[in-house]
């Protein structure tokens, strides 16, 4: 069989027990969990724009989530806290799941590919390559944090 199909398989399988788990979580915690010490991680912005989208879209919310990076989790969850019927939810499922793990899977093994032929045959290269992604990753976390801790209209520019 083909390693793409296997791949594609085996991540689908892994998002959906991952998500239909995340809905069910949501679907059994939403009386208590807004008063639980989860609160705080429910009220942040990413999930009340997660809310927001659901409440107007509904279930193509769920389905484009699987496209995105750090959304999808939050949107699960409170597609199942907002006790979305499972004939809505579950097509949503089905069909982003497919989505991400095609991606997933193509651009995965792909990128997997690529990395073990440099490091096979340009090691410096291959590692200097995963050093300075690793190191933009980090610039990236620091200025979203930074940004976030700022006060409103303040940047870390204006205060030098």
């Amino acid at each position: 069989m083909d390693k793409v199909a296997i791949t594609a398989g085996t991540l689908y399988v892994i998002v959906l027990l991952r998500a239909g788990g995340t809905f069910a979580v949501g679907w059994l915690a939403a009386a208590g969990a807004r008063r639980s010490r989860f609160a705080e991680r429910i009220s942040s912005s990413k999930f009340q724009r997660a809310e927001r989208a659901i409440q107007r879209w509904g279930s193509p919310v769920v389905a484009v989530s699987f496209l995105t990076v750090g959304f999808q989790t939050a949107a699960n969850f409170l597609a199942g806290s907002m006790r979305m019927p499972l004939p809505r939810y579950l097509p949503a499922l089905f069909l982003g799941g497919a989505a991400w793990a095609l991606i997933y899977a193509t651009a995965g093994l792909g990128v997997l590919k690529v990395l073990g032929r440099l490091f096979a045959e340009q090691t410096a290269l291959g590692v200097s390559a995963v050093a300075l992604l690793l190191l933009a990753v980090c610039a990236v976390v620091v200025y979203r944090r930074r940004r976030a801790a700022a006060p409103c209209g303040d940047t870390v520019a204006e205060e030098a």
